[in-house]
């Protein structure tokens, strides 16, 4: 098929939720795409910080296929190994609590929110203004963006939006949670200060309410450490993952701290898909990788590498950690198309002055400047 056969189909089959851009990809491989008249590009968002390791890493194509020849879902009424092993290490890995997997970010989310109202009944969830934590209605009540939220309302009730700096002050013992990303990504790779994140712990502290982090985006190595708490020095008692957890297959998980890993109970929640063997099969295999000695210590090199580039590029006006940055432009989503166009690199924009850069971690220094070399071509 064409690409205008593809763009008939979906207008006549495919709701239209998305603004796609004229490219039909057919081939990936580390940092490289291919199109279907064989151009090749750069890829320098990864499906939006989801192909963690590159596209067709060896290691995770040979798990994702043992595993598909063998077993592929019989639903979690039933044991499976890859499920019980990733629990365990991500678990050990982070906050030593429990896991719940799903499928997605947003259910992710879902499963926080849960468990924030099962600790305190009733109680109110704190969410802080620029925020983003996923589309479905509880996820997309928990988001402070009128764009996205006024078409859909009437939303869930008992969130409350609070400026940055007001959280210590937001919280009473009527809260049942903090909920916020340490490092906003749709709204721009904003990360928040250290004393806003420390602000929220102390206030969770003083009510009883839950900290909880969205490290959908922000974990999984993709700001150089694991997880992006880590860089804080501030201990969420709830994270929640998605994205670059599988490294191209959908799956996402909440874990809790020891103290909260017993909140929900049997019947409390469920998904029909979670946890399935080929997608923790995939995420163990993204581990394998992100767990091998001096593995993060390059991705915090090359970040830099990166920001550095960018804010030279820029004028000064980079931000992020790791291999999660951005910087502002005049009409970003006009860059974003030239850069696909003309310069084979694919990027996007969060908006109309910013455009969003989350290479693969396995992302080569000569890669990192063959991409500022383009985006200098586009600003010349």
């Amino acid at each position: 098929m064409t690409l205008t056969d593809l763009q008939a189909l979906e207008r006549d089959y495919v709701m239209g939720t998305y603004a796609r851009m004229p490219v039909e990809f057919v081939r990936g491989e580390g940092t490289r795409l291919w199109d279907a008249a064989g151009e090749e590009y750069l890829d320098f968002l990864t499906g939006i910080s989801v192909v963690q390791i590159g596209h067709a890493h060896p290691h995770w194509v040979e798990a994702v296929q043992d595993q598909a020849a063998r077993l592929a879902h019989v639903s979690n009424l039933f044991y499976t190994e890859p499920a019980m092993r990733l629990a365990q290490r991500l678990s050990e890995a982070s906050l030593g609590g429990k896991v719940f997997f799903a499928n997605s970010g947003a259910e992710a989310n879902e499963c926080a929110i849960k468990l924030a109202r099962r600790h305190r009944a009733q109680g109110e969830i704190v969410v802080v203004e620029s925020g983003f934590h996923g589309r479905t209605y509880g996820a997309l009540s928990a988001t402070p963006q009128e764009s996205k939220q006024a078409p859909f309302a009437p939303l869930v009730p008992g969130f409350r939006v609070v400026p940055r700096g007001d959280l210590f002050d937001s919280v009473g013992d009527r809260t049942a949670a903090i909920l916020i990303e340490p490092i906003q990504g749709e709204s721009g790779i904003h990360p928040l200060s250290e004393e806003t994140l420390a602000a929220a712990r102390a206030a969770c502290d003083r009510t009883g309410a839950l900290l909880i982090f969205d490290e959908v985006q922000c974990g999984m190595g993709r700001t150089g450490t694991m997880w992006a708490y880590e860089q804080y020095g501030v201990r969420p008692d709830v994270m929640t993952l998605a994205k670059g957890l599988g490294g191209g297959l959908p799956i996402g998980a909440c874990i809790t701290s020891p103290d909260y890993a017993d909140v929900l109970q049997p019947g409390d929640h469920g998904s029909t898909f979670a946890g399935g063997p080929i997608a923790c099969a995939a995420a163990n295999a993204v581990l394998d990788v992100l767990l091998e000695d001096g593995f993060l210590d390059e991705v915090r090199s090359r970040g830099d590498r990166l920001l550095r580039g960018l804010d030279e590029l820029s004028g000064g006006r980079a931000r992020g950690r790791g291999l999660m940055c951005a910087y502002s432009t005049e009409d970003a989503p006009g860059l974003v198309r030239r850069a696909l166009a003309e310069e084979r690199l694919v990027l996007n924009a969060t908006g109309p002055d910013t455009v969003r850069l989350l290479p693969p971690l396995t992302v080569s220094d000569d890669e990192i400047d063959e991409a500022l070399d383009r985006l200098a071509r586009l600003a010349a």
